[in-house]
C-alpha cells in the first residue's frame, strides 16, 4: 500500500527522528549517589552500569551497604528515565503533533 506523498515524508521524518533520539539516549551519562556520597553509580542511557564507587567506611555494615547500593542504582535509573523523557519531549514537539498524543 502506497501512502500519499505528504504521509510518506512524515513517516520518513519520524524514522529519522527516532534514529537520532536513540543515538542521543545512548549518549546519556548519569551519576547518582546514596548515603551522602558513600556509594555512587554511573549509568548510561540504556541503563548499563558504567561504574560503582563504594567508600571503604561502609564496607563493614553489609545491610547498610546493600541499601545504599540499591538506592544509588534506583536513583541512577530514574535520572536516565528523566533525561530520556526530556529528549523525547523535545523531539515530539518537532513533529507538530497534538499535545498528549504520546
Amino acid at each position: 500500500m502506497k501512502l500519499p506523498g505528504n504521509m510518506q515524508s512524515m513517516m520518513k521524518q519520524a524514522q529519522q527522528m527516532q534514529a537520532k533520539l536513540q543515538e542521543e539516549i545512548a549518549a546519556i551519562r548519569v551519576e547518582a549517589s546514596a548515603g551522602g556520597g558513600m556509594v555512587s553509580v554511573k549509568m548510561d542511557g540504556q541503563k548499563n552500569v558504567l561504574g560503582v564507587t563504594i567508600d571503604p567506611e561502609v564496607a563493614g555494615d553489609v545491610e547498610m551497604l546493600q541499601d545504599m547500593v540499591l538506592a544509588a542504582f534506583n536513583e541512577a535509573a530514574k535520572k536516565v528515565d528523566e533525561a530520556a523523557q526530556s529528549k523525547m519531549g523535545g523531539m515530539m514537539s518537532g513533529l507538530g503533533l497534538p499535545p498528549g498524543l504520546f
